[in-house]
């Protein structure tokens, strides 16, 4: 092996791990690790699990959104409405306990104490929980949804 060869493949090496930053710190880290297909649930069987339960705790105007190629953070977005700060916070609790139970997942959450927005962390679905003033404030709809499917101004 060549002197350059190495080189080009640590340069390739340090390009994939500085290609992305920790928003929180936003210090570079590695792209998000691959998860082994034959344990954990597909993205896809995890967003219908999610949809699923927000659908049993009567959230409101849920939005899914597909990220993938998009961004590394996620596969799936999943936006929806809760009608006061006590349903925002008990969604959130109830799909956090289900991913749990049903899956092992722990997920991440940030938000509930105030019930206003809480974001819940599963890894490949990121879910937003709204209470509808809070939602209507930060139109993440249109920030995430492509042109082509952007949703009725009364609704975001």
């Amino acid at each position: 092996m060549s002197p350059s060869a190495g080189a080009d493949a640590a340069r390739h090496l340090e390009d994939e791990v500085l290609s992305h930053s920790d928003p929180a710190t936003g210090l570079p880290v590695g792209p998000r690790a691959a998860r082994p297909t034959d344990t954990d649930p597909s993205s896809e069987v995890l967003l219908a699990r999610v949809i699923a339960s927000l659908e049993d705790d009567k959230a409101e105007d849920i939005v899914q959104i597909d990220l993938r190629g998009r961004s590394d953070m996620a596969d799936y977005m999943v936006i929806c409405s809760g009608r006061s700060s006590r349903q925002v916070a008990a969604i959130s609790e109830k799909l956090a306990d289900r991913l749990k139970q049903e899956f092992g997942r722990q997920c991440k959450m940030e938000g509930k104490e105030t019930g206003d927005w809480v974001l819940i962390d599963t890894a490949d679905v990121i879910v937003h929980v709204f209470r509808p003033e809070v939602r209507e404030f930060y139109q993440l709809e249109k920030m995430w949804l492509p042109a082509d499917q952007q949703l009725p101004s009364s609704r975001v």
